[in-house]
């Protein structure tokens, strides 16, 4: 089992950043994939990012890509979105969640642990 917590989350205005938190308890965090989503109210829930187990491999959707970073530290259990140039269509609950493959891609049925989310809303 592996448990996971967002943070870093809030309102801010359009061209600003934030840089969202993971942090893992449980399991051995160097052996799961990391994958962020993001769900906006009436949406479904969307790819954003996705890092493998030891960091090579990463992906973005095209609709973040050159604005997000995703990274993890596994000496910390933590993994990281940095989110700059924040537009007001970025609005969502933003998900990190943890995959027991080498690399869980954007397919959200790859991972097996979620954490609850944390609301990021962005004005205009």
């Amino acid at each position: 089992q592996v448990q996971l917590v967002e943070s870093g989350g809030g309102l801010v205005q359009a061209g600003d950043s934030l840089r969202l938190s993971c942090a893992a308890s449980g399991r051995t965090f160097s052996n799961y994939a990391i994958g962020w989503f993001r769900q906006a109210p009436g949406k479904e829930r969307e790819f954003v990012a996705a890092v493998s187990r030891s960091g090579p491999v990463i992906s973005y959707a095209g609709s973040v890509k050159g604005r997000f970073t995703i990274s993890r530290d596994n000496a910390k259990n933590t993994a990281y979105l940095q989110m700059n140039s924040l537009k007001p269509e970025d609005t969502a609950v933003y998900s990190c969640a943890a995959s027991p493959y080498p690399y869980g891609g954007p397919d959200s049925n790859q991972y097996k642990y979620w954490g609850q989310g944390t609301q990021v809303t962005v004005s205009s």
